[in-house]
């Protein structure tokens, strides 16, 4: 039994949280597993050809975690098999508790290279890729996130392509390739792959991703279109506490400055300058938000440099 299926047979549904591109690194993640965190956690995705070029020490870091996040899935993304094969062998010695593939990015200088979201319009290199990465994963269960089709919505012809791979789970994020979130994630259109699963690959685990915003919204899917789980992405930053199941409102104001405190020391603890700390400017408006005052401490915040200025400026305001 696979990590997948042992956390569907205990809880009933899988909760996870989506991989962002410098959001959700090891720092975030350790902060949510104090928090609230889901069932399984993905690493930011990794590129292939990145990680088997002379680059690769750029890109390396994406692979950083800590047995608390566990268990916790590599993302992987690229359109090169060999590259596939040859960062695999580099993570298995992480074990990991699964390798998914990134079918589904739509970033357009991404998908202009032939990758992620593109590859929803090669098959035949898709199969490649996922029969080269199940023959080298070394066990690791096996996954996709992707989305409803390029052009147009092709559940039978894509997604339905995909249950014929042997897969261990597949995430469906609701919209197709150029689509932006202004366009509604299509849930309907999700348990249409479910009714699909069924009757193709009853093994294979259906997750569903787009515009839930709240782990109640999240388990009301699950009833509601027969997914066997959800993945939530942009509302993480909403309200970072949402997968505990308690609202932004509900947080009182010194605990929200107590947790960003803690996630700039662990940033500083982890990173050691290498990553800058404007990058951690996006977590400040994620945690200082829905109290008395905190536009204003937000605004002084966001010019700070350092993570002692940030603990001066809160040390005063509490």
């Amino acid at each position: 039994m696979n990590i997948y299926q042992k956390i569907k047979k205990k809880k009933g549904y899988i909760s996870a949280l989506a991989p962002m591109e410098g959001v959700t690194d090891t720092v975030f993640r350790q902060v949510l597993c104090d928090i609230g965190r889901p069932d399984l956690f993905f690493t930011e995705f990794l590129n292939v050809e990145g990680f088997c070029s002379k680059g690769k020490e750029k890109v390396i870091h994406r692979l950083d975690f800590t047995r608390k996040e566990r268990p916790i899935i590599v993302q992987l993304w690229g359109n090169t098999v060999e590259d596939y094969v040859e960062t695999l062998k580099y993570i298995k010695k992480l074990r990991p508790n699964g390798i998914d593939i990134n079918i589904g990015c739509s970033v357009r200088d991404i998908v202009s290279g032939g990758r992620c979201s593109a590859l929803i319009k090669e098959k035949l290199l898709v199969k490649e890729i996922i029969e080269a990465v199940q023959g080298t994963s070394g066990g690791l269960p096996v996954s996709v996130k992707t989305r409803l089709g390029y052009d147009e919505v092709d559940v039978e012809g894509w997604i339905g392509f995909l249950l014929t791979l042997d897969l261990d789970l597949i995430t469906v994020h609701g919209r197709i390739s150029k689509e932006g979130y202004s366009t509604p994630s299509r849930w309907d259109k999700i348990a249409e792959c479910v009714k699909l699963r069924d009757e193709i690959s009853p093994e294979t685990l259906i997750i569903g991703n787009g515009d839930i915003k709240s782990l109640k919204q999240g388990e009301k899917y699950v009833k509601r279109y027969g997914v066997d789980g959800f993945m939530i992405a942009r509302g993480i930053m909403n309200n970072p506490w949402l997968f505990s199941g308690r609202k932004s409102e509900e947080i009182s104001t010194r605990e929200k400055v107590d947790i960003l405190i803690k996630h700039l020391r662990l940033f500083d603890k982890t990173w050691e300058g290498e990553k800058p700390f404007n990058s951690q400017k996006k977590y400040i408006k994620a945690y200082i938000s829905g109290f008395d005052g905190a536009n204003e401490l937000r605004k002084e915040l966001m010019a700070t440099s350092t993570t002692e200025e940030v603990v001066k400026i809160l040390d005063n305001f509490c």
